[in-house]
């Protein structure tokens, strides 16, 4: 992998990154409306200057056990791939960070890893940061994502 710069966030205690190309903003928590019959993981919509964003819950899309930490740290990151806009909870937001080639490790390399959610491992003072793949996590042929996140335009 070239160079890339990322957006590290936590939950729980693991840390995680995505690709800030693909970050268009990161927000506090606001008002949720549920959305009746959507996937566990998928906690509502919320209002983000008049368009409608679908909000994951990333713990249990992971499978992470333990409920959402909702304090001062929590953030929602607003994701754009491929014109889809995703909205994911986090328990918190480190700092953005700039990777070399040499600090990406891709996962058929870490034999151990078996999440399709991982696009690489991130190598950065001592940390390992999960990179993930977000066609894989927002699912992006998913038509009805697609659908509830292209009303909003």
């Amino acid at each position: 992998m070239e160079e890339i710069q990322i957006v590290a966030f936590r939950l729980d205690n693991e840390e995680y990154g995505v690709n800030i190309l693909n970050v268009q903003e990161i927000i506090r928590p606001t008002e949720i409306t549920r959305v009746p019959k959507a996937p566990a993981y998928i906690t509502g919509v919320i209002n983000l200057r008049g368009n409608v964003i679908p909000v994951m819950n990333l713990r249990q899309r992971f499978g992470i056990q333990g409920e959402m930490q909702n304090d001062s740290n929590t953030r929602i990151i607003i994701l754009n791939l491929q014109d889809v806009n995703i909205g994911i909870f986090v328990d918190s937001v480190s700092e953005v960070i700039r990777l070399s080639g040499e600090e990406i490790e891709e996962p058929n390399l870490v034999e151990a890893l078996d999440d399709k959610f991982v696009q690489a491992v991130g190598k950065y003072n001592g940390r390992l940061i999960i990179l993930l793949d977000l066609n894989q996590l927002l699912d992006v042929n998913n038509e009805k994502a697609h659908t509830l996140s292209s009303r909003s335009e």
